[in-house]
């Protein structure tokens, strides 16, 4: 902490992050478990990448946005498993001021990028399936291009303003945050001024852009469904596979977000092991999930996955 003119601690240089509060002595072993997952999550994720980008009959845009996804689930987790597994491992809890904004612009702002593609997924998923004559015309290489730097802008733009709302912040009560790494509505927290603006923005900011996704989402998932129950039952089954996956990965999503958001908002324990459980649980399991279910679920990809598999058995055999 640094001494402001009064002798009073006034601005934070650096935070502290605690892990895990109460299961300090587990962490080391729980540490372990958490670095398979990150690890599956990242094999998982570029597995789908290499699979979509290597196999020319997947250059659609429903694997298009599957990619785009991966990528940004690969970039979430890393932007915070590292630094938690060298807080569990080696102690390491210090994160300078400057790394702890730039911690939480990444994690705030690629959350918001995930928003916007599982938004471009359901519309994909509307135009092919109410409008299927012109979904090629609709959703060209040119447009999905565009539609994924507009993710990128939008994320990035939306989040801009937390650091700067962060940095004109005195902190004078602690430096110890209750997570493993650094969230906007934690670091918020401990400041000792008025908060209204950075609060304000933030429902702003989730209200305009997580809550206004959702709501396009479930609507496009409305008019599917009504177009979809007009037609046969062989038309139908094969209309509701091509959407199963991408509902998953929705509320994968989703629901970890609205919940860690609930609690941040109405939890006044600062200690309690909830907020920290769901804060990884929202940054580590659609990683982890997103790469199996789509896996599992899209035909295309699992046959890709298993010729891959079968090519690098037998090669290893022979």
């Amino acid at each position: 902490m640094m001494v402001g003119p009064n002798g009073n601690e006034s601005s934070a240089t650096y935070f502290i992050l605690i892990g895990l509060p109460g299961l300090e002595e587990a962490q080391f072993w729980l540490a372990f478990p958490l670095c398979s997952l990150y690890l599956i999550a990242v094999l998982g994720n570029l597995m789908i990448i290499y699979v979509v980008r290597t196999e020319h009959s997947l250059h659609e845009p429903m694997y298009i946005f599957l990619c785009m996804l991966s990528g940004i689930d690969i970039l979430i987790s890393t932007s915070s498993m590292p630094k938690m597994l060298a807080i569990f491992w080696f102690n390491s809890t210090t994160i300078q001021f400057d790394a702890c904004l730039l911690q939480m612009f990444a994690i705030h702002s690629l959350s918001g990028m995930e928003s916007t593609v599982l938004l471009a997924m359901a519309f994909d998923r509307y135009v092919a399936i109410c409008h299927p004559l012109r979904h090629a015309t609709v959703l060209t290489l040119p447009r999905v291009t565009k539609i994924g730097v507009a993710a990128v802008v939008r994320g990035a733009a939306l989040m801009a303003p937390l650091p700067v709302f962060i940095k004109q912040l005195p902190f004078c009560h602690s430096n110890i945050l209750s997570h493993s790494y650094c969230l906007h509505q934690d670091v918020m927290k401990l400041a000792c001024a008025d908060i209204r603006v950075n609060v304000i923005y933030g429902l702003i900011v989730i209200i305009s852009a997580i809550g206004l996704d959702s709501l396009l989402i479930s609507f496009s998932y409305l008019l599917i469904l009504k177009t979809v129950l007009g037609l046969t039952r062989e038309a139908q089954a094969k209309a509701f596979g091509t959407c199963v996956s991408h509902v998953c990965a929705v509320f994968i999503f989703y629901v970890p977000f609205i919940g860690l958001s609930m609690v941040h908002r109405f939890s006044k324990r600062r200690d309690s092991l909830l907020p920290v459980i769901m804060a990884n649980i929202y940054l580590l399991v659609p990683p982890v999930l997103n790469p199996i279910v789509y896996g599992v679920k899209t035909k295309e990809i699992r046959q890709r996955i298993l010729r891959l598999f079968h090519v690098a058995t037998h090669t290893s055999d022979s």
